[in-house]
């Protein structure tokens, strides 16, 4: 069964290895630096736009994300 903390990782580690800022990511984003720093913390999970948008920034996979593959 797939969990909220497995997804929660996944994103945060998908941001740790874009290179990108979280000031940056926001920007792009729309968001709060802070709300990305909640995604990387694992605190938060994004909007389900918001997801769908930062899996393309990011050029990640959802289904990798939601941990589907």
């Amino acid at each position: 069964m797939i969990t909220i903390k497995q997804i929660q990782e996944k994103i945060a580690e998908a941001i740790k290895l874009s290179g990108l800022t979280q000031t940056e990511i926001g920007k792009r984003l729309q968001i709060s630096q802070q709300s990305v720093s909640h995604y990387v913390k694992g605190d938060k999970l994004p909007a389900l736009d918001t997801l769908a948008n930062l899996c393309v920034l990011l050029d990640v996979d959802p289904a990798e994300i939601l941990c589907i593959k």
